[in-house]
């Protein structure tokens, strides 16, 4: 693969502690539903060094034994570090739910969800609707600092400015998380209403650095590796969270783990050299999953590894439809192998963006005060999103 390179520095160096579990890269990957299960993240650790997350569970579904919930929690057998994210609305289940994962899957970072913006979630107070509800916020946290404290495994939360404008919760979530004992606080710099449109605002991020004492993560419109310096240098960040910068790129964080270490790498691979990272990526999805749901779940990236490249509809199409791997790899040889990476790419959005919305799903009379200590919220078995 070809590298342009560019001496940089960065403050990072010594990598990103988080209680007692040391990231040589100060590099997250955020959970992505659909996304980050354990054969995307074996592809892109393979690529670099960083905390790779699994995809987000809910508390509900592991605590009385959900199969599908329980099906998530699968882990590359290379994975050193196993880390989770979890979602939750009753302190009690969150508890309950941290114990597992720390004594029977041998979880060592346990990340909780306040940041999830989608409608089903925000209508049951869930997600970045949550931080509203400073006393239950504070409950959710320390039940869930206190099961984990006892297997001395470190939890962070993750969470957005705000449920809008009018409504920012971001620092005085970060005071909570600081109180309650959480090892770091990570923001993704929109609101709950901004979904994933327009730009983040990495000056509330810096923001919130200068509000705790924790390590503060930054997320939010890191394309690149050198955005990701950018952040660093702009708001004085921990480290940062990559969510769809990686999409169809997994060897985005070989270039993060270089711009860390003092060198700023653009990879810009031939369409060949893609084709070789979609074939392992198939590979690694058939090894865990089986050839038939393997395949079927590696549809979805067929577009995001191709945006950009000339190849035509029709293959991309039946890419998109493939069922075995021998299938796909006949496909993959009707690539032109010499195609250039199309570097107009670099540096653009990619996955969902979509356009703020209008107004975000909340309880009833959610607003109406900001504690919500012993609030009964009905937790879902089972969601899907990320924040």
């Amino acid at each position: 693969m070809t590298t342009v390179s560019a001496t940089a520095t960065s403050p990072l160096t010594g990598g990103l502690t988080l209680g007692n579990v040391r990231v040589k890269t100060p590099v997250v990957l955020a959970p992505m539903a659909g996304i980050t299960n354990a054969a995307y993240r074996r592809l892109c650790a393979e690529q670099g060094a960083g905390l790779y997350v699994c995809e987000m569970i809910t508390s509900r579904g592991l605590v009385e034994g959900d199969a599908v919930t329980r099906s998530m929690l699968v882990f590359d057998e290379l994975e050193s570090v196993r880390s989770v994210q979890l979602y939750g609305t009753d302190p009690s289940y969150v508890g309950r739910a941290a114990e597992i994962l720390c004594a029977e899957y041998g979880v060592a970072h346990i990340d909780l969800n306040f940041g999830c913006p989608v409608p089903k979630v925000t209508r049951k107070g869930g997600g970045g609707a949550l931080p509203w509800k400073r006393g239950l916020l504070a409950d959710i946290l320390e039940s869930a600092v206190a099961a984990a404290g006892r297997y001395d495994v470190p939890v962070t939360m993750k969470t957005r400015k705000g449920i809008d404008a009018d409504h920012l919760t971001f620092l005085d979530a970060g005071r909570i998380a600081q109180e309650s004992g959480a090892a770091a606080i990570a923001l993704h710099g929109r609101t709950v209403d901004q979904a994933y449109s327009g730009e983040a605002d990495w000056d509330a991020i810096g923001e919130l650095v200068g509000h705790v004492d924790i390590p503060v993560l930054g997320n939010g419109d890191i394309w690149e590796a050198g955005d990701a310096l950018r952040m660093v240098e702009q708001t004085g960040v921990a480290g940062v969270v990559v969510g769809r910068g990686c999409l169809g790129r997994p060897w985005l964080f070989r270039d993060l783990a270089a711009a860390f270490a003092g060198e700023q790498v653009a990879t810009l691979p031939t369409l060949g050299e893609v084709a070789a990272m979609m074939r392992r990526h198939a590979e690694l999805l058939v090894e865990h999953m089986g050839e038939e749901r393997g395949c079927k779940e590696f549809r979805k990236h067929v577009s995001w590894y191709l945006k950009g490249f000339r190849a035509g509809g029709p293959l991309r199409h039946a890419m998109a439809l493939v069922s075995t791997l021998a299938e796909l790899e006949v496909l993959l040889a009707e690539l032109d192998p010499d195609e250039p990476f199309p570097v107009a790419e670099l540096g653009t959005p990619r996955g969902r963006q979509g356009s703020p919305r209008k107004r975000v799903v909340l309880p009833e009379g959610w607003l109406d005060d900001t504690d919500g200590s012993g609030y009964g919220l009905t937790e879902e078995l089972s969601e899907t999103s990320g924040g």
